[in-house]
């Protein structure tokens, strides 16, 4: 599967981030001005959120107001609260990719 540059960076900053923090999932989102964030997920006893949910919770905090992509590395599938947010946010599919970069689906 060939990417645009823009949806291989935001993979990449996904897969740094997971492996930064070595941390189950990493994710990476782009903004409508193209501006991105990346995140891993937060797995507390008082609070667990996905690497996509602090991604775009990042997002949506510096002020974007919609999303044109969202990326996820990890060993799983997106969850359907990643996949909700990532529709509610206005992008239709996740890019999905395993820890090697390797694009799914």
């Amino acid at each position: 599967m060939t990417l645009d540059p823009e949806d291989s960076k935001i993979i990449t900053l996904a897969r740094a981030a997971r492996a930064r923090n070595g941390t189950a999932e990493g994710a990476a989102v782009r903004d409508e001005m193209g501006r991105t964030y990346s995140a891993t997920n937060v797995a507390l006893s008082a609070l667990t959120l996905s690497a996509v949910q602090v991604a775009a919770a990042m997002a949506i905090s510096s002020g974007a107001q919609s999303l044109e992509a969202v990326a996820l590395v990890s060993e799983g599938d997106p969850s359907a609260a990643d996949a909700a947010v990532a529709a509610e946010l206005g992008v239709a599919s996740l890019l999905v990719a395993g820890p090697d970069g390797t694009v799914r689906g």
